[in-house]
């Protein structure tokens, strides 16, 4: 437990201390996020803030990570490394989608080949238990580490939400990896959710520093890291063991419900409407907030609040149901929480273009 405590207030020390430094840099370098139309900030903010997470983040990690039980961890070690150049790169000068898809892939192709980061099946999802051809499991860990980390970059959209959501699923991961023993990602955990915190005394409103793409891929990576090690490492366990879920594709689902179901909402409802899925708008769940009226910090209040309701439920129901009916039921809620507020937002702009 110190080693958890030592490993946060370590990754959370170094990104706080450094932040005010970058930002005075990027200043004076005028490296800062102007705002464009769809834009929720309205003044010049430097977006360099992942670097100092990125800083924190790693130097606790190596700092306080056993090596002789965590052989995996250099490799890991490497895909953080290739996000944070394509994520920094990026917020210094923009880079074109697929160059920065190319970055994502070889980092979570590292993960995938190097470091077993694998999901082996579904899991009893669709009735499913089988494991997967090495090829299969391959292209579908690929893909679910991909869409995992871009849906944090989908949600970085208003202040302290993408750090505020990785900060409460790394958080929830990481203390369910220490009761089960496995320290080494535990402080993985522990190590992004100090390094979020710190940054994100800066980053609430009104906002001082974003995270950019360097940090909000690498919380994405990681939280991906986790997830993944959580369902593989719960479906092996015993049945009986007392921190054993059940359900676990739907309780994995549960916990990263926001990023996961905002981001797959906005591609189909994208498409639909004849557009392409990466075609930027303001459908995200947070801007439909922002425009029935609530400010940054109030709306990231309530997904956060609400994320932590889904996690509270999942945990609650996952031996009581079966899978297929609480998935069913996770995106029935998702899917009427999110059709009302579209509807009120829509209400509200009428009564607002009558009164004008």
């Amino acid at each position: 437990m110190y080693t958890l405590i030592l490993s946060f207030l370590t990754a959370f020390s170094l990104t706080y201390a450094a932040i005010p430094s970058i930002i005075e840099i990027a200043r004076k370098k005028n490296l800062v996020d102007e705002p464009v139309e769809r834009s929720s900030h309205t003044i010049s903010t430097p977006s360099l803030g992942g670097i100092a997470i990125f800083a924190g983040a790693i130097f606790s990690i190596v700092l306080w990570t056993p090596f002789n039980d965590f052989g995996n961890l250099q490799y890991i070690l490497c895909s953080f490394i290739i996000v944070f150049l394509i994520g920094a790169k990026d917020d210094i000068s923009p880079v074109s989608p697929v160059t920065k898809l190319i970055g994502q892939f070889m980092a979570a192709f590292i993960l995938v080949f190097k470091s077993n980061i694998l999901l082996i099946s579904f899991y009893g999802l669709f009735n499913i238990d089988t494991p997967f051809p090495e090829w299969i499991a391959a292209i579908f860990s690929l893909f679910t580490i991909l869409v995992i980390v871009n849906a944090f970059n989908l949600i970085d959209g208003i202040n302290g939400l993408a750090g505020s959501i990785g900060s409460l699923i790394a958080g929830t991961l990481g203390i369910w990896f220490f009761l089960t023993g496995h320290i080494e990602y535990a402080i993985v955990a522990f190590s992004l959710v100090g390094a979020v915190v710190g940054f994100l005394k800066y980053n609430y409103t009104p906002a001082k520093i974003f995270m950019g793409d360097t940090g909000a891929l690498l919380v994405g990576l990681i939280c991906a890291i986790l997830i993944i090690q959580f369902i593989d490492y719960n479906y092996s366990m015993e049945a009986g063991h007392p921190y054993k879920f059940q359900a676990i594709p739907a309780v994995a689902i549960g916990i990263m419900i926001l990023p996961l179901f905002d981001t797959m909402r906005v591609f189909v409802t994208r498409v639909i409407r004849g557009n392409s899925p990466f075609h930027a708008d303001r459908r995200h769940i947070h801007h439909l907030l922002v425009d029935y009226g609530l400010s940054h910090m109030r709306a990231t209040a309530v997904l956060v609040f609400i994320n932590i309701m889904f996690i509270s439920f999942v945990f609650s129901v996952h031996d009581k149901i079966d899978q297929h009916l609480l998935l069913i039921i996770l995106i029935i809620i998702a899917s009427t929480l999110t059709y009302s507020l579209h509807i009120a937002v829509v209400r509200k702009n009428r009564l607002k273009n009558l009164a004008s």
